[in-house]
């Protein structure tokens, strides 16, 4: 064993193997490992404030669909979600939806009651406002009332 660590360091030295050693590689991987973690960790935050952002960005557009739909239709004072008359295929003189679709997001969910829009987790239960987990939508700063960012 001795004499195979010997010729193998004469053969080294003399310049016919290259190559790295175990030690070497080893290493390596830890640094990599190391630089690895910090990544994960400083991006772990992103995805909080990413979920914060969309929260605010579909109340904004909900919220600018409720008023555009009260502009338009004085009539009704307190439009819910199951009349179909905010959400849809619904036109009132333009020939399109107030908005499409509620916003679906596995952090935060948008309900409508008594005229008034509610934002609360996807645990929340009962419809907003009624049940428990909603909080009234009053502009972007209720997203974080729910526990986001």
């Amino acid at each position: 064993m001795i004499s195979t660590y010997q010729r193998l360091k004469r053969r080294r030295d003399a310049g016919e193997i290259d190559g790295f050693t175990l030690i070497e590689l080893l290493i390596v991987i830890v640094v990599l490992g190391i630089l690895a973690a910090v990544v994960i960790f400083a991006l772990g935050g992103v995805t909080g404030k990413s979920q914060l952002a969309a929260c605010q960005a579909d109340g904004a557009t909900v919220s600018t669909a409720l008023a555009a739909f009260r502009a338009n239709n004085p009539s009704i004072t307190n439009p819910v979600s199951g009349e179909l008359t905010l959400v849809g295929s619904y036109s009132a003189g333009s020939g399109s939806a107030y908005i499409q679709s509620w916003p679906n997001n596995s952090s935060y969910k948008f309900s409508l009651n008594g005229g008034k829009l509610y934002v609360g987790k996807p645990a929340a239960t009962g419809l907003g406002g009624v049940g428990t987990g909603w909080t009234l939508y009053t502009g972007p700063g209720a997203c974080k009332t729910i526990g986001l960012g």
